[in-house]
């Protein structure tokens, strides 16, 4: 099946493009989706000076404002009803999946099937409602806090200005799940990261050019720039290296009598583990944590003078202790996801009921370890690909002034959600393939 597979892929043409009216649709959907998803960006909140939302999202686009506004596509800079973006989605999500390996309830309603996954799914909504809540009463407090050169960010300030907010925000992070869940049903890819994608991507124009501008006023040497594309290429192209590479542990099937008179013929295949289980979620997990002090401050809920507003400004980019920590967290948050997504224990057990074994490894604990062990040094190298990853960018930020388009953690999330992509466009049009290939054969009488 992989040859097949394998040929159909080095054999792709516009014209099998063509006859694929399905994925056709798919696309033109997404499409659709992510439109409206754009327009909601311009939306603004009720009762509130966009001037001053603007000007202070520049002045500290340096700490999570600016990471969460790279998300939403700009929606925090111009604090629309998306601002919020699908974020309390993503954190509930995990929170929940952090819950169901701990709890023996959540576990066993998720080993029920499709009914225990639509449970768990009502769970995870219910926990984004009640993130944005939360969120959106702290942006509307931020914002009855904020000044700038016009005057305060809320032209009328109190209760109702902050249920107006809550309820708008956490409105616009439901529409933007629900949104999502369609394109994971009728689109193409994935629903949340294409909507995270979306908006990486629409700030990639203005950050070319402000870059270009940058270089053509004498801020950035035309060898930095020259230096800075190859950077941004060579990234790229490690990124899709390590996030393609996977280790194949062989498995060994029961023998199986194919044809009468035939004698039994054991089948083989393998497990492939990737080098880097957790994907995306370590570097933004740890961005998100080690700079919400700095946060906290530039929203005037803490004294400059304080221990913590003295204290947050060791966490500015490129600060010694904010390399440190956010290697740290990183590489906590890659070993941590790993072994809640995979466990070694419930992989060897299915392999034991099926009969498969892995060659020269006893079935059960013993296939247990093995896998553990392989696992580990793998999660161990995948922890340190991001925190290079990450880190590099950081180093560049303390010689040249960049965009922060350019950071490491975007570029993972851009090149990660571009591989899956079409990844499942080819696996939509070897399924054309097929169909067709069936059609003509019932047609034909040999099906």
């Amino acid at each position: 099946m992989a040859s097949a597979i394998e040929h159909l892929a080095k054999n792709f043409s516009f014209s099998s493009f063509k006859k694929a009216e399905d994925l056709k649709k798919r696309i033109w959907f997404t499409i659709f989706i992510l439109i409206i998803y754009r327009l909601g960006t311009y939306i603004p909140l009720p009762n509130i000076n966009p001037e001053v939302v603007a000007e202070f999202t520049r002045s500290h686009s340096g700490g999570i404002l600016g990471i969460l506004d790279l998300y939403s596509g700009g929606a925090i800079g111009r604090m629309t009803i998306f601002s919020l973006n699908i974020m309390p989605y993503i954190s509930a999500s995990i929170i929940v999946q952090l819950l169901t390996s701990m709890s023996p309830q959540l576990e066993a309603l998720k080993k029920e099937g499709e009914p225990g996954r639509r449970k768990i799914n009502q769970y995870t909504r219910y926990g984004t409602v009640a993130l944005a809540l939360a969120q959106g009463y702290g942006v509307a407090v931020g914002l009855e806090r904020m000044v700038g050169h016009a005057g305060g960010a809320v032209l009328d300030p109190g209760f109702l200005f902050r249920f107006t907010t809550m309820t708008s925000l956490t409105g616009g992070t439901l529409f933007i799940m629900w949104l999502g869940e369609q394109i994971s049903t009728r689109g193409l890819g994935n629903g949340s990261s294409i909507i995270i994608y979306s908006g990486i991507v629409a700030n990639l124009p203005s950050s070319l050019l402000n870059t270009f501008a940058m270089g053509k006023q004498g801020a950035i040497s035309i060898m930095s720039l020259f230096g800075l594309l190859i950077m941004v290429v060579a990234v790229i192209a490690f990124i899709v290296f390590m996030e393609k590479a996977n280790r194949r542990i062989p498995i060994q099937y029961p023998k199986r009598q194919t044809m009468a008179n035939m004698p039994a013929q054991q089948q083989s295949s393998h497990l492939p583990l990737k080098l880097n289980n957790a994907g995306v979620i370590p570097p933004i997990f740890a961005s998100c944590i080690l700079l919400l002090p700095m946060t906290v401050v530039s929203f005037g809920a803490v004294d400059q003078d304080s221990f913590l507003g003295s204290f947050s400004r060791f966490f500015n980019h490129g600060q010694p202790l904010y390399l440190a920590c956010l290697a740290i967290a990183i590489v906590f948050f890659a070993f941590f996801y790993t072994a809640i997504m995979f466990n070694p224990k419930d992989t060897a057990d299915n392999l034991k009921k099926s009969g498969s074994y892995i060659p020269g490894i006893r079935p059960g604990d013993a296939t247990s370890d093995y896998i553990d062990n392989i696992l580990l040094r793998l999660t161990t190298i995948g922890a340190i690909y991001l925190c290079v990853i990450c880190l590099l960018p950081e180093f560049i930020l303390l010689k040249i002034s960049l965009p922060f388009y350019f950071g490491g953690t975007s570029l993972l999330i851009v090149v990660n959600v571009s591989i899956d992509t079409v990844a499942q466009f080819q696996s939509h049009l070897i399924a054309q393939q097929y169909e067709g290939l069936f059609k003509r054969g019932r047609s034909r009488g040999i099906l």
